[in-house]
């Protein structure tokens, strides 16, 4: 079945499904990360949160990407801190809009810096948004902005 044909049966389903989907890298970036989970439910925008590594778990990222669209995510929001690949994985296997949130932690070099580089210099053809150093909240407000919420 085609993914048009699967999301025009969804549609006729009286189905409150995620628009916004959370990522992160590693249980220690949940704290940080539910404050853009916050900022959506004061906004009334269903989400989804996931834990997800880019590196230990290279299939579930991709699954979860390639699926996205099809289970209602219309937005990704992805944090990862050190080398931060996880933004660019998931932007590289979906076709949906990925903001990247750079996060700092005890093993980041320079403050973040790294992983600020590792989301904002992606290769053409793979786009990710990213927004400050440790601020989740800008990624969600920007996903409510996309969503034109």
């Amino acid at each position: 079945m085609q993914e048009a044909e699967v999301q025009a049966q969804l549609d006729d389903i009286d189905v409150d499904a995620p628009r916004v989907g959370i990522v992160m890298g590693s249980k220690s970036d949940m704290e940080t990360m539910e404050k853009a989970g916050k900022e959506l439910e004061d906004r009334g925008i269903l989400h989804e949160m996931r834990v997800m590594s880019a590196h230990r778990e290279p299939d579930v990222v991709a699954e979860y990407a390639k699926n996205a669209h099809m289970r209602g995510l219309r937005v990704i929001i992805a944090g990862a801190g050190i080398s931060a690949a996880l933004p660019g994985a998931v932007a590289a296997h979906t076709d949906l809009p990925v903001i990247g949130v750079p996060l700092s932690g005890r093993l980041t070099a320079a403050g973040g810096l790294d992983a600020i580089l590792s989301i904002v210099q992606m290769p053409p053809g793979v786009p990710v948004a990213c927004v400050g150093l440790d601020n989740p909240r800008n990624a969600a407000i920007l996903a409510a902005q996309i969503l034109g919420s």
